[in-house]
């Protein structure tokens, strides 16, 4: 009889755990839809908000007759406005409807594949900026002397201006990186570009967190013997994660920004970059498609952000709950 009452006991222990860790679970699904349908009205909020200052102040501008134009504020900092210079908000999204003349395909179709074209180019800087500007981090980490005589250089490369070397990028890939065992192509060239933006980020974010665990807690392995590589995947990886992935959320969007305009400079065909330079050529006769085209930027850069996002929350999320356990 004991042993049954104990087998009893148990097994209720058991059930009433069972049904705690069904709760949670069913509580954690709960906070976690209303934290995603909280940020969704939050964007949706957001984007309301600049359509309607977009058109408010359109109606303003349009409001500025001869007489206020001559007024100092209104008519330099506030100047009038015009379907030319603002177009409507309707148009813009319309035409993501519309097939341009010789085309076969809708608006939003052509920037979706020249999106995807500029998304493979900033990709391959993302990632290769991201290893150079980690494997400066993790030497900057180690060696003391070299970070103080490195680093202000690292950060001095960011002060040229990116419209000032795209060009020069672009030409020494046509004429001199050809020592390479594969044929160079622009594209390649833009993505060198990507990379130039995404490094730095990455490099200073990573050192900042790579030295970011207590000493206390560097003192306690040292106190183990461990070696250099054992407390860096032990202890300063997994202390670096939230400062890495705030930079590779900021190299991402960098990335993009830098395919765009090293598109721009090299006259890549087939991405956002010539689009946008081709519609601003074009800009008196279809400035909504301008606009239509920066937006299709927009989205990209924010998409990339999001997956960098759900990385994080997935990579952080899991090192926590290994952390607990």
């Amino acid at each position: 009889m004991p042993d049954t009452d104990i087998m009893v006991e148990t097994g209720d222990r058991l059930v009433r755990e069972h049904r705690l860790e069904q709760q949670t679970t069913r509580e954690e699904r709960r906070d976690a839809i209303v934290r995603i349908v909280r940020k969704t009205v939050t964007f949706v909020l957001f984007l309301a908000s600049l359509a309607g200052l977009y058109t408010g102040y359109k109606a303003f501008g349009q409001a500025i007759d001869d007489r206020q134009h001559e007024w100092a504020v209104v008519g330099s900092v506030l100047p009038r406005t015009d379907d030319l210079n603002m177009p409507p908000i309707g148009e813009i999204i319309g035409q993501m409807g519309e097939t341009p003349g010789g085309q076969d395909r809708i608006y939003a179709r052509i920037l979706f594949d020249e999106a995807l074209f500029t998304l493979r180019e900033a990709f391959a800087g993302f990632v290769v900026g991201s290893v150079i500007g980690m494997a400066i981090a993790l030497a900057l980490a180690q060696w003391r002397g070299l970070e103080q005589g490195l680093l202000p250089y690292v950060i001095a490369s960011q002060t040229v201006p990116l419209i000032a070397i795209a060009p020069i990028i672009v030409i020494w890939g046509r004429k001199n990186f050809d020592v390479f065992p594969w044929e160079w192509h622009d594209w390649m060239s833009v993505s060198v570009i990507a990379t130039y933006l995404t490094f730095f980020p990455v490099a200073v974010n990573g050192l900042r967190g790579l030295q970011s665990p207590q000493p206390e807690n560097r003192e306690l392995m040292e106190s183990y013997a461990a070696s250099w590589s054992q407390t860096l995947w032990r202890l300063r990886l997994p202390a670096s994660l939230p400062y890495l992935f705030a930079a590779l959320k900021i190299a991402a969007t960098a990335s993009i920004v830098g395919a765009v305009v090293g598109e721009i400079s090299a006259g890549v065909e087939g991405g956002l970059g010539r689009r946008i330079l081709r519609e601003a050529f074009n800009y008196t006769t279809g400035p909504d498609r301008l606009f239509a085209s920066v937006l299709g930027a927009a989205v990209l850069g924010i998409f990339v952000f999001l997956v960098v996002t759900g990385v994080e929350r997935l990579v952080v999320g899991r090192h926590s709950r290994g952390a607990a356990t």
